[in-house]
């Protein structure tokens, strides 16, 4: 995971400009409030979007770095500049997340096709493809394991996507600013808000971590009756031989129920959810019913865009077959 460059001298900074296509700069000071309420979020891009040679996020003290900051004219803390082949691009003034991750899309969308993201799992490529957080180390991305001809994905609206645009390998159209996509890459609940996902793998598999991605519509003219909500609480269950039904689900004793909160979503859209990995450990099957939504909006939709799969894969085993597992012991 690529993390922010502390810059300690105008030389420095002057490298890097020099090195980086592109560089992202934080001005910020400790003593300031809104400087370290949106540091968390800027440390999160760092990891999710820089790229080597072409994407840089640095930080910059201005306390102790006074020079850099009257050079590039700082009045508000924190400043974040974007700086593009020497020349700035873009500036956001005051602590104003929508307005950064507004500005953060539109960088990544301009430098899609420019060079794989830095590190494992970073939200805009890699080996398998785009993935919104990084990886577990020691881990590997295993969605390629899922046996896409028998998934099932129960509540849909089919007028948008199907079950398959989650398991796409390209960036979401959502982290797309200023272009619509050809064709829906994302699928919502349609009735109500929940879902219901069945996933057969093709190995026995284990699974440590589960991303999702959900990007529902932000800005001023959204509107919040029809404006699909993140998944909050989700209940998965391991080595069914097919879908559940909503009601069988309700009652069913799940092998892990998450309750996400707005903390978990990271900077693209993506929350990195890790599992109770003792009991994923041997399973050909996963269920993954999203009980409801975050309650952010009036609507009864809840959106998915991606979902990926993290954690080791087994001996394949004949396509269509599941076997059934037992539960372990004192489970």
């Amino acid at each position: 995971m690529s993390q922010a460059v502390n810059i300690t001298s105008a030389t420095q900074l002057d490298q890097l400009l020099k090195s980086s296509q592109t560089v992202v700069a934080n001005f910020y000071s400790e003593s300031n409030g809104p400087s370290n309420q949106l540091a968390p979020i800027f440390d999160q891009l760092a990891g999710a979007i820089s790229r080597p040679n072409s994407i840089t996020f640095v930080k910059v003290n201005t306390q102790t770095q006074k020079d850099i900051a009257t050079a590039y004219n700082i009045t508000t803390l924190p400043t974040f500049i974007i700086i593009r082949n020497g020349k700035v691009a873009d500036k956001i003034t005051g602590a104003n997340p929508v307005k950064l991750n507004s500005a953060i899309k539109k960088l990544v969308t301009e430098a899609e096709g420019g060079g794989e993201a830095s590190g494992s799992g970073s939200g805009s490529g890699g080996a398998d493809g785009w993935r919104g957080a990084d990886l577990p180390r020691g881990y590997s991305d295993i969605t390629s394991q899922i046996e896409l001809k028998r998934c099932e994905l129960l509540n849909y609206d089919s007028t948008l996507g199907r079950v398959d645009v989650l398991f796409e390998s390209s960036q979401p159209s959502g982290l797309s600013s200023g272009k619509a996509a050809a064709k829906p890459d994302w699928v919502e609940s349609d009735t109500d808000e929940q879902l219901m996902l069945f996933m057969p793998f093709q190995s026995m598999i284990k699974l440590h971590t589960l991303q999702i991605t959900s990007l529902p519509p932000s800005g001023d003219d959204v509107d919040e009756d029809e404006t699909p909500m993140r998944p909050k609480t989700i209940k998965l269950f391991t080595n069914k031989p097919h879908n559940l039904g909503f009601d069988e689900a309700e009652d069913l004793q799940s092998t892990q129920t998450i309750e996400l909160t707005d903390k978990d979503w990271n900077a693209v859209g993506t929350a990195n959810i890790p599992l109770r990995y003792v009991k994923f450990q041997k399973i050909n099957s996963l269920v993954v019913f999203v009980v409801d939504g975050d309650g952010s909006t009036d609507s009864e939709k809840v959106r998915l865009d991606r979902i990926r799969l993290i954690g080791e894969a087994g001996e394949k085993r004949e396509m269509g077959k599941l076997e059934k597992i037992g539960d372990e012991p004192g489970e």
